[in-house]
């Protein structure tokens, strides 16, 4: 039996034996990576809140924005999607929220989620019972919530976005353009520049056992969570332990060339008085594992190694790897039997 297989069956017995001793745990990001989180915590909890990004303005999501002015809930969907269950109805609306429409009209590139997302929210007048309607249908197996009540600008100050000016200083403007830039990202806030919070949202970040902050793109999913006052205030009162998970690989354009202590570094330029309890990395990703436990040292934090990636070579999580590796830090480093 391979050691991989034997983590497996070891997170699978562990979520079997979970009876009425669940974690409460809120995840925080958006796009790809709050899905690998959302995907792996929920084989381990049952009591799981998703705090969703709002800055998108690319695709479907941003031609909806702008026609309708709503938040843009593709990363909603995204969410959505991943906490679907694994029997046929949780697996067949999975596909279908995440279903795109091809064609040559109007309806091209949609997500059928989006609309149907977008279309709650123009009948109930409140985003966030038309995402738990759009829940209890899919059957999700937890909560998803957006971080603001208002959709947002993402800009970044980037040096060298213009590759015959190397040492200027530009604003890059929208999420979109952020994760793809070119050049090096100094730091991100969003506009307006206090938006406000998501009550739901913020009482679930201070009532959590757990918060996890991404994996996910740096600047415009992981970062703008901290850019939302009341949010951060949340982050920083809450009596949850705080787990920073990191990305497998920098990503092209918005981290080219970023170890994973740098990414703590720039994290801790935009919420400097924000501490944090573990950071989880993969063991095959941080070549300079002291470097990076001095980093999260100065966070208040200790660094948790664990073979999180997907065995097929790509820049993935595995959800049962890296929910056994959640499960590992929840034990360790939190209350040992029943949860309150």
């Amino acid at each position: 039996m391979t050691t991989r297989t034997r983590r497996l069956r070891s997170v699978r017995r562990l979520v079997g034996a979970r009876t009425g001793a669940q974690p409460k745990v809120v995840a925080l990001g958006g796009g790809h990576g709050l899905s690998a989180s959302l995907a792996a915590l929920r084989r381990i909890t049952g009591d799981l809140t998703a705090v969703v990004t709002v800055a998108d303005d690319g695709g479907s999501s941003g031609r909806l924005r702008d026609e309708l002015g709503v938040l843009p809930p593709g990363d909603l969907r995204m969410a959505l999607a991943a906490l679907c269950g694994d029997d046929e109805w949780g697996q067949t609306w999975s596909q279908v929220i995440q279903h795109r429409f091809q064609s040559g009209g109007d309806l091209h590139g949609h997500a059928v989620g989006n609309l149907l997302i977008v279309a709650l929210w123009e009948q109930l007048g409140d985003p966030v019972a038309a995402l738990e309607w759009v829940g209890r249908l899919l059957g999700a197996h937890g909560r998803v919530l957006p971080m603001s009540a208002v959709p947002l600008e993402l800009q970044a100050l980037v040096k060298g976005h213009d590759p015959t000016r190397p040492d200027e200083i530009s604003t890059v403007r929208g999420q979109a353009t952020v994760a793809l830039t070119r050049g090096e990202v100094q730091s991100v806030h969003v506009v307006p520049h206090d938006p406000p919070a998501v009550p739901e949202a913020v009482a679930a970040v201070l009532d959590a056992d757990w918060v996890v902050l991404g994996p996910g793109s740096w600047f415009s999913s992981v970062i703008p969570h901290l850019l939302v006052p009341e949010l951060l205030d949340a982050l920083m009162e809450t009596k949850a332990r705080r787990v920073l998970s990191l990305n497998l690989v920098p990503q092209p354009g918005e981290t080219d060339g970023f170890s994973p202590q740098r990414h703590l570094e720039v994290l801790a330029r935009h919420a400097p008085k924000l501490a944090l309890d573990v950071v989880l990395a993969d063991e095959a990703a941080v070549p300079d594992r002291e470097s990076l436990r001095e980093a999260a040292q100065r966070l208040g934090g200790t660094v948790a190694l664990a073979p999180v990636a997907a065995p097929d070579g790509l820049p993935k999580h595995d959800p049962e790897l890296l929910a056994a590796a959640y499960d590992r830090i929840f034990r360790m480093h939190g209350r040992i039997g029943p949860w309150r």
